[in-house]
């Protein structure tokens, strides 16, 4: 029975994704947010498991992530409201995106998420600690008991199938 052992379900229906769940969210939320969108996600995402099979865990998990990123903003963005009278009419923001150039970006976000999901454990692992984590390659060196050459060349290898993945889906 799939709800009977939450944790190896979490390990092999889940944990996989973490590494692009946590790109993917990169692209949405702030940094110090991302933690607790992602236990929040897995919170609400095994409370769903208990209460019956879950058919895409992985969209799923995308889902719910994207979901709660987005009632985090809402939340802060109701929070921070002031009356308008107070709005300094100086300060117009022409430089706002439009809706297509909004639809563009999540577009492009979810192809990242989606070239890194693609990517072998190894680089994948070492492209999220350099470019998401901002860790030297000696910090990810160190991290990982691995030499500082084996970091370039996973990243150098992470960073070409990544464009290869764009050149394919038609980004520059």
């Amino acid at each position: 029975m799939p709800n009977s052992d939450p944790t190896r379900w979490f390990t092999s229906e889940l944990a996989p994704h973490e590494s692009a769940l946590r790109a993917y969210l990169h692209g949405l939320a702030s940094p110090p947010d991302i933690d607790d969108i992602v236990q929040e996600t897995y919170a609400r995402i095994l409370r769903a498991h208990e209460r019956g099979p879950i058919s895409s865990p992985r969209g799923l998990l995308f889902a719910t992530a994207r979901n709660i990123t987005r009632d985090l903003f809402r939340r802060r963005t109701t929070a921070n409201t002031f009356p308008i009278a107070e709005i300094d009419e100086t300060r117009v923001f022409d430089d706002a995106p439009n809706a297509a150039e909004t639809a563009s970006r999540r577009q492009e976000t979810d192809l990242l998420a989606l070239a890194i999901a693609e990517l072998p454990p190894r680089c994948r692992e070492i492209l999220v600690l350099r470019k998401f984590e901002n860790l030297s390659h000696r910090e990810i060196a160190q991290k990982l008991g691995i030499s500082e050459h084996t970091v370039e060349a996973q990243l150098t290898k992470a960073l070409h199938r990544c464009e290869d993945f764009f050149g394919r889906h038609g980004l520059p």
